[in-house]
């Protein structure tokens, strides 16, 4: 566990950090690419113009943290819990995601186009005005997630729970439900769906 407020201007490039443990802690302009962990703890961290580029997290946590102006290009998250965090300017493509919990997470206007986004827990989170053009989300949970203008044209929705998802409020083109989505899409229009 790390006790320091700041972290600035650090060179970790390349570097196994195992299971590091940080809380409340900021990091700014620390280079993080090609970075492992395994079981690590950061939470309520703040990151600010910091780069994950290739880094590989497997088992970690990102709880409750700010990511701000940050790159994640090629970065693999596997199993990984992001609950709470917020995303703002960040470089999210391309990004590995091997299930998890994303719950809560905020990615307002993220470009998450064509991302393999499949079994994730996305429960709550605020996708609005997110970029979602032939990303799969087939078996994420999505239920309370904010969609407002997403952008799910060619996104794959089937099998995904959407309990909760107002999908009148996204762009929808080319967008693949399965019988489910659709009916929950034909009620949130007013239909009144007989499957007698």
């Amino acid at each position: 566990m790390s006790d320091a407020a700041e972290l600035r201007d650090l060179d970790w490039y390349g570097d196994d950090l195992g299971a590091a443990s940080y809380s409340g802690v900021t990091f700014v302009d620390v280079d993080l690419s090609e970075v492992v962990t395994r079981g690590a703890t950061f939470e309520s961290c703040t990151f600010h113009n910091c780069r994950f580029n290739s880094s590989t997290h497997v088992a970690s946590a990102f709880v409750a943290c700010d990511f701000r102006r940050c790159s994640f290009f090629d970065a693999m998250f596997d199993g990984c819990k992001l609950n709470g965090s917020v995303f703002a300017e960040c470089t999210l493509r391309p990004i590995s995601v091997r299930g998890g919990q994303w719950r809560g997470v905020t990615l307002r206007g993220a470009n998450l186009a064509r991302l393999e986004l499949a079994d994730l827990d996305l429960r709550e989170a605020d996708l609005s005005m997110a970029d979602l053009t032939g990303t799969s989300l087939r078996g994420a949970r999505l239920g309370g997630a904010t969609l407002r203008d997403a952008n799910l044209a060619d996104a794959d929705l089937r099998g995904a729970m959407l309990d909760g998802v107002d999908l009148s409020a996204a762009r929808l083109h080319d967008t693949r439900l399965d019988l489910g989505g659709a009916v929950l899409l034909a009620e949130l229009h007013g239909a009144v769906v007989d499957t007698a």
